[in-house]
């Protein structure tokens, strides 16, 4: 069977060239640097006192709030974090307003509340600042200042605010995941989320490298005339099937390692985000959708005869991927509902779709068995195709096809 000559010879070129082994330490760190980096530096503490201004109309707002601060807030070395710098001043509104903003144009306040008198039954506060982006910030005065508000309400009520903060204690509901057996497993909102999206992304990553080392595999050996070499020896239907084995090998190969390392890191540290059958299931989802997706880059990048082209094709591609990804959250809040059921048996969205699903909330039985055959006859269904059009496309240079040129390669026999 020529086409798994074809295949290892794709196999062993593509493994043992530099970039899969760059890419395969690279990736990972590029994808831990992305999602860890920006909650380090968003939990990053101030280095040095942040002083903030605060014109507290009503005279009884910018102490107690000074206070909660210092007591919430501190800097490492034990400092406090926020300095208030009362703005209340003599003069009239327009003129107290100048002050501070010229005070924020000197760098010597970050900006500063407009507490008015009516704060108490309007519950508005005004804040200005050069840089109103600092969500971290902002959310904590908002907070705090909020808490003074209310603690002045119900104390002006006679009523205890310590007494009512007790009574309103958080409750801390604790998720438990129960599978068909009767079994039950903690989980929540993070893990649920983590499984459903890391698959997806593993999915969609396998499919955009190997689709696109696919393409432009077929646009080098088309544009050096290799490809004329290589069907002197076997038939367009071997030649296509080896590369797509091949390269599927190699995308499944940096899959497994990554994995491992994943599950490795996971064990270490104690979490566990994965259950066994829905990532069994999940995985026949993966292989049939790869098979699906590979031959419509086989169909779509064949025909081509230019780098740009091919980077072209493999954009259009791959955006149908992404689709299933805007939608991961309706998928987890409801994903039996109807929308989302029909929208699982397109089989362009099938694989993502159901991927999701079956780590969220594990699908009725005839589903996953209808959904996979779908799948299956859409991969054969498209393989066929891809294997019509790719026997004529790779011997053609120069014009692209048109629409009626590819009906006419498939329908001939």
């Amino acid at each position: 069977m020529k086409y798994l000559d074809v295949a290892k010879w794709e196999f062993m070129e593509k493994v043992k060239s530099k970039a899969f082994i760059i890419s395969l330490v690279l990736m990972p760190l590029i994808m831990v640097v992305f999602g860890v980096l920006p909650g380090l530096l968003a939990s990053k503490p101030d280095d040095k006192p942040i002083s903030m201004g605060v014109i507290d109309e009503t005279g009884k707002i910018l102490h107690p709030l000074s206070a909660k601060l210092d007591e919430k807030y501190k800097l490492p070395d034990g400092s406090p974090n926020y300095v208030l710098r009362n703005l209340k001043e003599d003069g009239s509104p327009e003129e107290i307003k100048n002050r501070a903003i010229k005070l924020i144009v000197e760098k010597k306040i970050e900006g500063y509340f407009w507490i008015p008198s009516a704060v108490y039954d309007s519950g508005k506060v005004e804040y200005r600042a050069e840089n109103v982006g600092n969500i971290r910030m902002s959310e904590r005065f908002s907070r705090t200042i909020e808490e003074v508000i209310v603690q002045h309400r119900l104390t002006s009520q006679g009523l205890d605010p310590a007494q009512i903060k007790k009574l309103m204690a958080n409750i801390d509901v604790k998720a438990l995941k129960v599978s068909e057996r009767g079994g039950e497993k903690e989980s929540g909102f993070l893990e649920t989320f983590a499984s459903a999206y890391m698959l997806i992304m593993m999915l969609m990553f396998l499919v955009m490298t190997s689709g696109q080392l696919l393409i432009r595999s077929v646009v080098e050996e088309k544009s050096n005339r290799v490809i004329e070499i290589l069907l002197s020896s076997c038939s367009a239907r071997d030649l296509m099937i080896g590369k797509i084995l091949g390269l599927s090998g190699l995308g499944i190969l940096q899959m497994m390692i990554w994995g491992v390392i994943g599950l490795g890191i996971a064990i270490k540290s104690g979490a566990n985000i994965f259950e066994l059958e829905p990532v069994l299931v999940a995985a026949v989802y993966v292989v049939l959708g790869y098979f699906f997706y590979s031959a419509i880059f086989v169909a779509a990048g064949s025909p081509v005869t230019t780098e740009q082209e091919a980077q072209q094709i493999t954009s259009y591609v791959s955006l149908m991927l992404v689709f299933p990804i805007v939608l991961v959250m309706p998928v987890m809040q409801n994903p039996d509902s109807s929308l989302i059921r029909i929208l699982s048996f397109i089989p362009l969205l099938t694989p993502a779709f159901m991927v999701m699903r079956v780590s969220i909330q594990m699908p009725p039985l005839w589903e996953i068995l209808s959904t996979l055959g779908l799948l299956l006859a859409s991969a054969v269904f498209m393989m066929w195709i891809a294997g019509k059009i790719f026997r004529v496309a790779i011997l053609v240079y120069g014009k692209r096809p048109s629409i009626p040129e590819l009906i006419r390669w498939i329908r001939t026999p």
